[in-house]
């Protein structure tokens, strides 16, 4: 059974970094592209995806130069460490498995981000 558990959220003032972390199992997690969603009321959005091996990864426009995402496949977790964040990066964020569209209907409980003075 996939399980994908989100963590590392909280409240932060604007400028400052976040480390999101998401542990999965129940599908073979090197073989499978990752990527991390947010969703604020009325809108998911695909926000990075990363390659099998890490080589590719891919941003929406909104964060790049400001988020990178990256994997350890020898402890099947996937990362998003956010930099310089903004009021708009409010959101929950999950993670799932695939490219540009989550493979999963099974998501996890995902990880409150609240960016706010």
């Amino acid at each position: 059974q996939v399980q994908l558990v989100e963590s590392g959220g909280g409240l932060v003032q604007p400028g400052g970094s976040l480390r999101l972390s998401c542990a999965a199992s129940g599908f073979t997690f090197s073989s499978t592209a990752m990527s991390w969603y947010r969703q604020a009321p009325g809108k998911r959005e695909l926000v990075a995806a990363i390659g099998l091996d890490a080589r590719s990864t891919n941003y929406v426009d909104s964060v790049k130069g400001r988020f990178t995402i990256s994997r350890d496949n020898a402890k099947n977790t996937v990362y998003l460490q956010m930099n310089s964040l903004k009021a708009e990066d409010t959101a929950v964020y999950y993670c799932n498995a695939g490219w540009s569209t989550p493979l999963y209907r099974r998501w996890g409980q995902g990880t409150q981000v609240t960016v706010s003075s």
